[in-house]
């Protein structure tokens, strides 16, 4: 028996199997993005030597220094799960404390009515000596401060929580009780660790 050539596979239409799997995995799957920290930049000047003037009242100053200690308003904080209820505080003003933020009458389309708004600000800034788990955990307070905020306005117009309203109403519970966090650029006060 003569040994002959050995039959090879057809392979021309390979590449376009291939082709066609590749673009269908990559049309019906889908790619996870992160989104990061949401925050609301400051609006930009108008004209050049524009000084926006803010009342220090309306300012909650949280510092923290390379060695993770916090600092509110001059007032040092002995642990990072304090501040979610200064910030609520601050950002409420319950009592009408003058040393608290102001507060201002908003007409909210959403709503349908006039509602009282804080005019306060969170004003954070890092040293460049801030371990990132802290850096984050301050982060996780002021956010947490103002979604319980949200939660608990929603709890009392709507009765349920921010979470499970609708779109219109979630925007006008976002216009009421806006994330006003403005975060400066990290500054290096006490050196290196």
């Amino acid at each position: 028996m003569a040994r002959g050539k050995t039959p090879g596979l057809n392979t021309g239409s390979m590449s376009d199997i291939s082709f066609l799997l590749l673009t269908f995995f990559l049309l019906t799957s889908s790619i996870n993005t992160d989104q990061g920290i949401q925050r609301k930049l400051p609006p930009p000047l108008i004209a050049q030597g524009d000084d926006i003037q803010m009342h220090k009242r309306n300012v909650l100053v949280v510092l923290v220094n390379m060695n993770d200690q916090i600092m509110v308003n001059s007032e040092f904080l002995p642990d990072v799960n304090m501040l979610k209820e200064k910030t609520k505080e601050f950002i409420s003003n319950p009592s009408g404390d003058l040393n608290l933020s102001d507060k201002k009458q908003l007409y909210v389309q959403e709503l349908g009515t006039e509602e009282t708004v804080s005019k306060g600000v969170v004003s954070l800034q890092n040293d460049r000596g801030t371990s990132y788990e802290m850096y984050i955990a301050v982060q996780n307070q002021l956010t947490a401060a103002f979604n319980e905020l949200r939660d608990e306005f929603s709890n009392a117009r709507f009765g349920k929580p921010f979470n499970n309203l609708n779109n219109i109403q979630r925007k006008g519970v976002q216009k009421v009780i806006p994330i006003n966090i403005s975060e400066a650029e990290p500054v290096n006060y006490g050196g290196n660790k």
